[in-house]
């Protein structure tokens, strides 16, 4: 993928924003312990059922094999194997964007959390084109949420920019918020569950919040809503 780099902020434009569907060690805490990469799990059947649930959902709004929808997913599996739940149903291709990743908060991990290599990935998930290169490329540690939704925020903008058509960033409890915030340009009071679905528009101005942090797509929600 190259990025179109004419302004598109005077044709109207959709940008959706979803977390990752309900994550495997939130149902089995004990993975963690013996989990050759500890900080990138993978779904639980709940996250799975929700990323299915997801992309139904979106499927109300692009014909397969359309092309109006591009999608951006942070490289943890979670949301690569929820992202690629809606490219299937769409038919269209995936990107790598690590600027949409996690936020690396010292206090959940001890390093730089090691992911599937954009190789490895693909062979699991052929959706995925490994042309694009990634905007951003965040350190550990982001000491402060304000780094993240930073980092985030100013990604989501510039492929907003750069890029025709509508958006689907796929990303975590904590991007989701900095991407809508940063879009936007004012703080949002967001709850980010699993698989919930963020809607702003534009015609030639501001964005618009419509849906925010949605679930009614949604079977079944987590109670808890943690950010990681």
């Amino acid at each position: 993928m190259t990025a179109n780099h004419s302004l598109n902020n005077q044709t109207p434009q959709t940008i959706w924003i979803a977390r990752h569907g309900h994550r495997y060690d939130f149902q089995y805490p004990q993975w963690f312990e013996t989990a050759p990469r500890r900080y990138d799990p993978p779904l639980s059947e709940l996250g799975l059922q929700q990323a299915q649930e997801l992309a139904q959902r979106l499927q109300q709004e692009y014909d397969p094999g359309s092309s109006r929808l591009t999608i951006f997913s942070s490289p943890f599996r979670r949301c690569v194997t929820t992202a690629d739940a809606v490219a299937d149903r769409l038919q269209t291709k995936i990107y790598l964007e690590w600027g949409i990743g996690e936020w690396l908060n010292p206090d959940w991990m001890t390093e730089m959390p090691e992911t599937a290599s954009p190789e490895e990935l693909q062979a699991e998930f052929p959706r995925l084109d490994l042309t694009y290169q990634s905007r951003s490329h965040p350190h550990y540690p982001e000491i402060q949420q304000e780094d993240c939704w930073r980092r985030s925020g100013e990604t989501a903008r510039y492929l907003a920019h750069h890029t025709r058509g509508d958006l689907l960033f796929l990303g975590h409890g904590a991007t989701v918020l900095g991407m809508t915030q940063g879009l936007l340009g004012y703080p949002v009071d967001l709850h980010t569950a699993c698989c919930c679905l963020v809607k702003l528009t534009r015609d030639g101005g501001d964005w618009h919040l419509e849906l925010k942090g949605d679930t009614s797509h949604l079977s079944k929600t987590e109670t808890q809503i943690r950010l990681n």
